[in-house]
């Protein structure tokens, strides 16, 4: 019988770690393009940056970001691929709503105690949210740290590096007032809010179902963050500016993308509003701005466009849109009117 090993008593298994990467290796290589050099089993990952010779003026563009508490509801709920989709389609949408294009990815996961099939699992979702945006994903860290995570308890972080030509950089300089801003859906509360979900929700198993949602809460509130790029690429020559609504939701998020002279005007009732929001905020008993300043409400992604544009940029979207508001003079703030 083999004998166990000082490292494994301590609750580390190299072996462990190990069948990870075995398993999750055949998801990995299928992000990889002719541009990846060096990827799974390399100290580091090469990516051949030869494409950016084609480019005027390129600005690599990067975000770090995590998935939040959510991995807590994952955990409960056994569902752990697409807390894979979530971190990588929030950065994605991070680093879009600056103009740029997703080259590679690499990201963290950290444990108490690694099991490779949910290690696995989540890696996987994040491949495959790599290979549907055509982006690499190129390394990453698995970590098994008992004493510093609670036992079964994980976390996801992951690193966005994107590229973009210089003077297509948004937002642009041209916004002014009476520009619109148009809302694309979301698929639910994405990354964001939920250690106050949770608290609204833990008295109850997460197979309870609503009649008003039509699915059970673990399929409501695990449903994975949207990635806005393929969407709205056809159309991103006839956008301003982008706001991802991410923490702190419309009130926070939006003026990132205006100037100090303009305000956002959002009209409230002009889209449909959930009802996993409506419910949250009646079991919550939460007030209004609040539910805007941490939730997304529907709204995953906007986008601003001149007034003219709009009906072009909606049409080319190819889903249901809504214009939600639009630019007024201000000193950069939300009004929801």
């Amino acid at each position: 019988m083999k004998e166990e090993s000082a490292y494994s008593i301590s609750g580390v298994s190299i072996d462990a770690g190990n069948r990870a990467v075995a398993l999750m290796k055949d998801a990995v290589r299928a992000t990889y393009t002719p541009a990846v050099l060096a990827g799974v089993g390399s100290f580091g990952g090469l990516f051949d940056a030869g494409v950016l010779k084609e480019m005027q003026a390129p600005v690599l563009v990067a975000s770090t970001d995590g998935v939040g508490t959510k991995v807590k509801l994952a955990a409960q709920a056994h569902r752990y691929r697409g807390i894979g989709h979530d971190i990588v389609n929030h950065c994605i949408d991070d680093i879009f709503v600056q103009g740029a294009r997703p080259l590679f990815f690499m990201d963290y996961f950290a444990t108490s105690k690694l099991e490779p099939e949910v290690t696995a699992e989540v890696v996987t979702g994040m491949a495959e949210a790599c290979k549907e945006a055509g982006m690499v994903l190129l390394g990453g860290e698995t970590a098994e740290m008992p004493g510093v995570y609670a036992a079964g308890e994980f976390d996801v972080a992951g690193t966005i590096v994107g590229v973009v030509e210089r003077q297509q950089v948004l937002p642009a300089g041209t916004i002014q007032a009476g520009d619109v801003l148009i809302g694309l859906v979301s698929s639910g509360p994405h990354t964001n809010g939920y250690s106050l979900i949770r608290k609204i929700f833990e008295d109850l198993p997460l197979d309870t179902e609503f009649p008003e949602l039509g699915v059970s809460l673990a399929d409501a509130l695990l449903a994975p963050h949207r990635s806005y790029y393929r969407l709205l690429e056809p159309v991103l020559s006839r956008i301003k500016g982008m706001a991802h609504l991410t923490g702190g939701g419309f009130i926070e998020n939006i003026p990132r993308s205006l100037p100090e002279n303009l305000n956002a005007s959002i009209r409230l009732g002009s889209w449909e509003v959930p009802p996993l929001f409506e419910l949250i905020q009646r079991r919550g008993e939460i007030d209004p701005q609040e539910m805007y300043r941490v939730f997304n409400m529907g709204i995953g992604m906007v986008v601003i466009v001149a007034k003219e544009e709009a009906r072009a940029v909606q049409n080319g979207i190819g889903e249901k849109t809504w214009i939600i508001g639009e630019l007024v003079t201000g000193n950069r703030e939300v009004n929801l009117e």
